[in-house]
């Protein structure tokens, strides 16, 4: 389809880039302009948040970079090395978990549809559930998991490709705040360990703060960048950046640039 032409790939490093948007606009079939124009680079290895009221694009511009949707107007260029296979994993907002069946077999779905082989699936679904805290719970269906460990399995499932690229949606909105908490820790470990590219959507200022190396504030719809963050705070992160001054006076910035979004203003 020619629309979908507008999603390039890097066959060659770029600058480092692991995702380039360009001039990038989503209007939908109901003329409702929900993104742009955004230009935005992500480096390989980075951790960057996006950050804004609902409706302003931010889920639309993971669905772009996953190729779910295509620009109306732009470019998304994606690094994919040379005979990579997988180089996306996305974790939506909600886990959905296949109920009728475990654990393991929900982690192994999108193996069983790229036809890889049984045994290299087995090795790879065992690392995914080991990576997320859940090897003692491959047998288990998702009636019996709580909410954080619902998560867990989709985060399993988004990392048992190898993908070099991690999209998150909101992924932890639902929880609790102590379960959300654990999360981001394990989150920025794995991310530490396994130096993932991962470009995460929020609403939350203290948590975009807490995760990224970059928060990129996003304007109401159609979603533009407002202000722009880099968040340089010592690694790893942990409780002891939480309750620092350094993390409320980023905390403060931030929203002071989010502010103007959820009042209509110009960003």
């Amino acid at each position: 389809m020619a629309e979908r032409a507008a999603l390039s790939e890097f066959d060659a490093p770029r600058a480092g880039l692991a995702v380039s948007l360009r001039g990038v606009s989503k209007v939908y079939d109901n003329g409702v302009a929900a993104l742009g124009p955004l230009d935005l680079d992500v480096r390989k290895g980075e951790f960057v948040s996006l950050l804004g009221p609902s409706g302003c694009g931010k889920s639309t511009a993971l669905r772009l970079i996953a190729g779910l949707t295509a620009p109306t107007s732009g470019s998304v260029g994606v690094s994919r090395p040379a005979g990579a296979g997988q180089s996306i994993g996305f974790v939506f907002q909600e886990p959905t978990l296949m109920p009728w069946t475990t654990v393991r077999e929900n982690v192994r779905l999108p193996l069983k549809l790229s036809e890889a082989p049984a045994a290299e699936a087995r090795e790879r679904v065992s690392a995914a559930l080991t990576r997320v805290g859940l090897a003692d719970f491959a047998d288990a269906y998702p009636r019996e998991l709580s909410g954080g460990m619902k998560m867990r399995v989709s985060l399993a499932r988004a990392l048992v490709t190898d993908p070099d690229i991690l999209l998150m949606d909101e992924p932890f909105a639902a929880l609790d705040e102590i379960t959300r908490f654990r999360l981001n820790n394990d989150l920025l470990a794995l991310w530490r360990n396994l130096r993932k590219t991962v470009i995460f959507v929020t609403h939350s200022v203290f948590e975009s703060v807490y995760l990224s190396q970059r928060v990129i504030v996003m304007t109401s719809r159609p979603g533009r960048i407002g202000a722009e963050f880099r968040i340089d705070a010592p690694e790893p992160r942990a409780e002891e950046f939480r309750t620092s001054a350094d993390y409320a006076g980023y905390c403060r910035k931030v929203s002071g640039a989010l502010a103007p979004s959820y009042s209509g203003q110009p960003g």
